[in-house]
């Protein structure tokens, strides 16, 4: 009965973590006070980040921040009138940034950041574990950075992007309905007395790890000083691609249940003996951005941020001597925008005041959602301060709250390979035994199912950072 169980490893279809919830905006606790807004605003070291171009602005022999910030979120999943919870660790994006002085018109930087990740956990045995049980996706990159001011009022800039990663994923591989359907076929097959049901529990399950390969990319900006109050900036990141060449697998069956093991088994413990390779982009991002000083004390900024993840079309993953198991998944992702609107107001010398807020367009497909990171628009507000206890020291703090707008009736499509290698063998026995077509007939099960399902999201986001410059 093994041999009718082989399963093709969908599991990984799950490493597109939704795009607008693995990719993170959190490269600064002053900048995530005013809505993350910052490419046409002067931020010193941090700049490297935002803006290349606006490092050699500074008038600094030397400038170090850094800034960590702690992501509460929580999912929740209503399906069939019950509602689900995700039960999330806290994920910890940082930022380390210096800049220092050449010439008084050069600039020097190094930049190492989280520009993407995602962690969300839904348990083994909730109804959408076919689709995610739980990720952890991590990526860094280190940046260094050089800057040039052109003219008094024009300067550009460029960094070279190095990137690497890793994830940590779990996903059903079967699900309960399907199995309990299988028994009675694996009995009749068999001609032996198999169980009724095996519960709500999943019958088996993928661990999927992997360290992504060195990625390269890079970081380029422009900015024009308009004059004293208008300043207008440009910059552009590059699309990486995160390649795992020797992830590894490991199957596992549900706990003190022995048929699922006897019945599954034959088939996926062949993927505990190889290596998958895949492949995801982390795509270009190209920003516009303003900022205006209506008073001395007073700077307003936004920026209108364009996000390439149209060129996410398809996941392809390859298993090492077992071609049989390889996939080709649909994504079809589409660019997005998010959109940054933030203040700094100067209350002393000593003391900043920031607002801002943040729209997060969705670029998921519905039509291939999978909940690793419910997939939605999102507006997420913000507020922070800075205190300068002396000249050259700077204390930040930020919160940024996430909102999604919710994400009705989406549906998540998955194969029933029960079904693929089952329906054959019933078909088989009908031809064989005439006398059972009809009992066959109410055996057969469809070849793929949905979940369908509702999805709301929300995050607290606090940050804290120091800087300091001489």
């Amino acid at each position: 009965m093994k041999k009718y169980s082989l399963i093709s490893l969908l599991a990984l279809a799950s490493l597109s973590a939704q795009a607008e919830g693995y990719q993170v905006n959190t490269f600064s606790p002053k900048q995530e006070g005013m809505g993350h807004v910052g490419v046409a605003m002067k931020l010193g070291a941090e700049s490297n980040i935002f803006n290349p171009a606006a490092v050699a602005f500074s008038n600094k022999t030397l400038e170090l921040s850094a800034g960590v910030s702690a992501i509460s979120a929580l999912g929740s999943c209503t399906y069939e009138g019950k509602k689900y919870e995700t039960d999330n660790g806290v994920s910890t994006p940082f930022n380390v940034s210096a800049a220092f002085r050449i010439y008084d018109n050069l600039y020097a930087g190094l930049s190492l950041y989280t520009p993407y990740g995602s962690s969300i956990n839904w348990g083994e045995n909730w109804p959408g574990a076919i689709l995610n049980q739980s990720v952890d996706l991590k990526v860094f990159t280190v940046q260094p950075t050089v800057s040039w001011r052109v003219l008094p009022n024009l300067s550009v800039g460029a960094g070279l992007m190095i990137g690497w990663g890793s994830v940590d994923l779990n996903k059903g591989l079967v699900t309960p309905e399907s199995f309990d359907r299988f028994l009675p076929i694996a009995g009749m097959l068999s001609g032996t007395q198999m169980p009724s049901t095996i519960g709500n529990v999943v019958p088996a399950s993928v661990n999927l790890t992997g360290d992504t390969q060195l990625a390269l990319g890079f970081n380029v900006g422009v900015m024009y000083d308009i004059n004293t109050r208008w300043t207008v900036g440009v910059s552009y990141r590059s699309k990486m691609n995160m390649k795992v060449k020797k992830g590894i697998a490991r199957v596992s069956y549900a706990a003190n249940d022995k048929i699922s093991q006897e019945l599954l088994g034959g088939s996926l413990d062949l993927l505990n003996s190889t290596n998958f390779a895949a492949e995801m982009p982390c795509p270009y991002v190209l920003t516009f951005g303003v900022s205006y000083k209506p008073i001395d004390k007073l700077i307003l900024a936004f920026d209108a941020q364009l996000n390439g993840w149209s060129a996410y079309k398809q996941l392809d993953i390859e298993f090492d001597n077992l071609a049989e198991y390889d996939q080709h998944l649909t994504k079809k992702y589409k660019d997005a925008w998010t959109f940054h609107l933030g203040g700094q107001y100067s209350l002393t010398e000593r003391l900043d005041l920031r607002a801002g807020v943040m729209l997060d367009l969705s670029l998921v497909n519905r039509e291939y959602y999978n909940p690793e990171t419910p997939g939605m628009t999102k507006i997420e507000p913000s507020v922070g301060l800075s205190f300068r206890p002396m000249p050259q020291l700077s204390i930040d703090f930020a919160f940024m709250y996430v909102f999604g707008t919710g994400a009705d009736g989406v549906v998540g499509s998955y194969d029933n390979l029960l079904a693929k290698k089952a329906n054959p063998a019933l078909d088989q026995l009908a031809q064989a035994r005439p006398e059972l077509a009809p009992v066959v007939a109410g055996l057969k099960m469809p070849e793929t199912g949905e979940f369908k399902a509702d999805y709301m999201t929300r995050a607290l986001i606090p940050a804290i950072g120091v800087s300091y410059s001489f």
